[in-house]
Order: structure tokens, then C-alpha cells, then sequence
């Protein structure tokens, strides 16, 4: 159990609009530190609503969700809030840079928000981060200066700098051509065997999801086991 990062306990999601509909049923899953989990399915299984629930920002459901063994369900909008800038680190489809802001500050920016460290500390963690993933001397730059796979490796920088306990996916390669597919992958990969950071990639990309630990085969709300 201590091994958990992250828990749900028949986890049920409905939506109502135009009718109600069940889009979740009964999902029982955990991750434990420093796996790399995929999640695939057809379109329209389940598994991206399943991210946004386990990533606190949809708390509509029904069921339990734990991280590091601590019950999630029910907490305050401003707990989750916290939980998520500090525990867990977001990887999308669509980078989301600002565009007002050079790399280096996009980087930094879920850093000044938590204010855990200084604004130095946080800005030599961003350097360093941008190093591990070959892009320092991309610092300075502007986004809109960047090509796709290197906007990408900006957003896992910027998911990186909190310390996470996860990294969490929507399409991360959703976007980019296989040689940045690959790269992405590459560096995912790096940071669980030599950091241990847990990650849980949602991918429509088979053979993405082939080079991970572990795959949960998603279809119609349900997992196949």
C-alpha cells in the first residue's frame, strides 16, 4: 500500500447532458511510484475523462480517489488546488506556453505560484530542468520561436519543476511527427529510471504505449483486465 501513488476505489462518472449517461463504471486501479503507465482505448472510452478525475480538476463522480494514501474525495476547490501545483504535473496534448513569457519564465511559473522556494531556487530548478531535457540553450527564447517537440519539452520541464509526485499525459505526442514522438518517449522514459518520477500517459499511439510498464486497456467505462 505504501508504494501507492495513486488510488481509486470504484471510481463512477456520469454525464447528463442531453441525458444521463454513464461514462466511468467501477474503475479500480493503482500506480505505484515510479511506474510508467499508458492508458489506451478507441475514442470515446472513457480514458481522458478518467485522467481529469484522477487529476482532481473534475470532482464529480462517484467512488473514492486517494493519493499517497490520502482520501482526495470531498476536499475543498482551494485543498485541490494546492494538491495539484504541488503533487501533480501536467503534460497536454497542446503545450499551453504563454506566449507573453520566455521559456525560462513558463518554466518557472507553477514554481512562483506554490512558493515553496525562492524565486532564484526556482529559477536555477528550471535551468536545470531545461538541461536534462537538452533545452537550456533555448532559455531565452519565445515560444512562438520554438518548433513543436521543443514546445513539449518546455511543458515537461514545466511539469517537472514542483517535484511531482506524478506526471499526468492527455496526448503528450498527440501533436508531433514520430522522430518527437520518440524524443518525447525517450525522455519520459529517462525521467522514471533515473528519477523515479511516476507517470501516467492517456495515448491513442500503440507503439507509445507498447514501451511503457504497464498498459490499461480502457472500452466502454469499463478496464479489461
Amino acid at each position: 500500500m505504501e508504494n501507492k501513488v495513486i488510488e481509486t476505489k470504484g471510481l463512477t462518472k456520469y454525464f447528463y447532458d442531453p441525458i444521463k449517461f454513464q461514462v466511468l463504471k467501477e474503475i479500480n486501479i493503482g500506480i505505484n511510484h515510479g511506474e510508467f503507465v499508458s492508458i489506451v482505448g478507441k475514442s470515446g472510452c472513457g480514458k481522458s475523462t478518467l485522467l481529469y478525475l484522477l487529476s482532481t480538476m473534475d470532482t464529480d463522480y462517484e467512488g473514492q480517489l486517494l493519493i499517497k494514501n490520502e482520501l482526495i474525495t470531498g476536499k475543498k476547490d482551494n485543498e485541490l488546488a494546492q494538491i495539484r501545483n504541488e503533487k501533480i504535473g501536467f503534460v497536454f496534448q497542446f503545450h499551453y506556453l504563454l506566449s507573453e513569457y520566455n521559456v525560462l519564465k513558463n518554466v518557472m511559473l507553477p514554481g512562483l505560484k506554490l512558493g515553496k522556494y525562492s524565486e532564484t531556487e526556482i529559477k536555477n530548478r528550471a535551468m536545470e530542468h531545461l538541461k536534462t531535457l537538452d533545452m537550456e540553450d533555448q532559455a531565452l527564447k519565445m515560444p512562438n520561436q520554438l518548433s513543436g517537440g521543443q514546445k513539449q519539452r518546455v511543458a515537461i520541464a514545466r511539469a517537472l519543476i514542483n517535484d511531482p509526485l506524478i506526471i499526468m499525459g492527455d496526448e503528450p505526442t498527440g501533436n508531433l511527427d514520430k522522430k518527437n514522438s520518440d524524443l518525447v518517449f525517450d525522455i519520459l522514459k529517462k525521467l522514471t529510471l533515473e528519477k523515479k518520477q511516476t507517470i501516467l500517459i492517456v495515448t491513442h499511439d500503440n507503439d507509445f504505449a507498447q514501451k511503457t510498464n504497464r498498459i490499461i486497456t480502457m472500452e466502454d467505462g469499463r478496464i479489461l483486465l
